[in-house]
């Protein structure tokens, strides 16, 4: 049948496919898409994991070059785990520790010697000025009898305080007994008050007999008359 109206055959199968063409497009676009993005949340998670596991290793490396007992491989070449890795650096920073307590107790000891020596020094000091104040005097004024009696006076009151505070039943006692007379009996100013006790009494001349030589002190007179 001709006419104006007449359609070709192919021409009508040509219309009737155009969507459904399309449809198929954008749904192979939408795939890609989607395989796309998996892709790149997949190396996303990769390059996160591995940056995470170079950071790990990065910080073993270090406690291996910073802790001296931990090598790179063992005795029998095998390379060292990460377990004994931490294991040694822990008892490393526990061996500081202890290193670090025992400094610091030894400091605390330093500063209370450097602070018994500050005293002595002072004292020392005192007794120098005392010196060079006094009138210089012929040095045989002092016989050295004299000089022997006024030691013997003064070791004699320092044994008698020794005698009555130190136990002697066995050495622990006699160690701890030992350094409480020290700090009670043998403090510089109390030492220094006894000798110019007996210095005081000490004679001024060279006895001429037996008769003439003082009497040794009572060295608890001599402490009720510091």
């Amino acid at each position: 049948m001709s006419g104006p109206y007449h359609t070709h055959p192919y021409q009508g199968a040509g219309a009737g496919h155009g969507q459904p063409n399309e449809a198929t497009d954008d749904e192979d676009s939408d795939g890609k898409n989607s395989i796309s993005y998996k892709e790149r949340r997949r190396e996303a998670h990769t390059a996160a994991e591995q940056k995470r596991r170079d950071a790990i290793k990065k910080g073993y490396d270090t406690l291996q070059s910073l802790v001296p007992t931990c090598q790179q491989t063992d005795a029998s070449g095998h390379k060292v785990s990460k377990a004994v890795v931490l294991q040694k650096s822990i008892d490393f920073i526990q061996h500081l520790a202890q290193q670090k307590k025992r400094q610091e107790g030894d400091l605390n000891t330093l500063r209370k010697e450097v602070v018994a020596l500050q005293i002595m020094r002072a004292n020392y000091e005192q007794l120098v000025k005392a010196h060079q104040s006094a009138p210089a005097a012929p040095e045989d004024l002092v016989p050295d009898e004299v000089k022997f009696q006024v030691f013997q006076v003064f070791m004699d009151s320092l044994f008698q305080s020794f005698n009555q505070q130190v136990s002697m039943n066995n050495f622990a006692e006699l160690s701890g007994c030992v350094f409480s007379w020290i700090e009670e009996q043998c403090k510089p100013g109390d030492l220094q008050d006894l000798m110019y006790s007996i210095l005081r009494q000490a004679p001024t001349k060279q006895p001429t007999s037996r008769e003439d030589s003082p009497g040794p002190v009572d060295p608890a007179y001599q402490r009720n008359n510091v």
